[in-house]
């Protein structure tokens, strides 16, 4: 990958995630990586196009923490991973603010969000699991996202590991 297109996409899941997607613009990406308006519509046809690319890097990145850090793929250690995930990425799931912002069900972005989620349990049930008990890690994990955007992740992490031995 070429520099420049790394430095679009590095600025804009940056921008998009602090800030939403439809309140950034393209001109705020190319000017934050530093690029010209040219670079960037050489390498993305359009917004819509760079946001798929910042969420399947995302999500590149996400699943490879979740086998880096799994080698015994264990529930424990998916768990692990997704709360050591959530505590280098503490405003919320991009995932789920690219859906309420592109909420038509037919849309590229909203299908995108929705194969992510499905991916994560696909994920798990590759690890040896039931497809109940998959979903229900999931479950747990979409959860704990949510409360470690309004409490502190340290207690969430404590908590969501204390459901997951009582449960499994």
């Amino acid at each position: 990958m070429s520099k420049k297109r790394e430095a679009l996409l590095t600025s804009a899941e940056r921008l998009f995630y602090e800030n939403g997607f439809h309140s950034i613009g393209i001109k705020r990406v190319h000017e934050e990586a530093d690029v010209s308006l040219m670079t960037l519509y050489n390498h993305f046809q359009s917004k819509e196009e760079l946001i798929l690319e910042v969420l399947k890097k995302r999500e590149q990145r996400y699943f490879e923490l979740l086998e880096t850090n799994s080698p015994t793929t264990t529930i424990v250690s998916i768990a692990t991973a997704h709360l050591d995930w959530l505590q280098s990425h503490q405003n919320g799931c991009l995932f789920l603010r690219a859906k309420e912002e592109f909420p038509e069900k037919n849309h590229l972005i909203y299908q995108y969000v929705i194969n992510h989620k499905n991916h994560l349990i696909s994920f798990i049930e590759r690890c040896g699991y039931s497809a109940k008990e998959s979903f229900r890690l999931a479950l747990l994990l979409e959860g704990a996202t949510a409360m470690s955007e309004i409490h502190d992740t340290n207690e969430v992490r404590e908590e969501t590991l204390s459901i997951i031995r009582t449960l499994f």
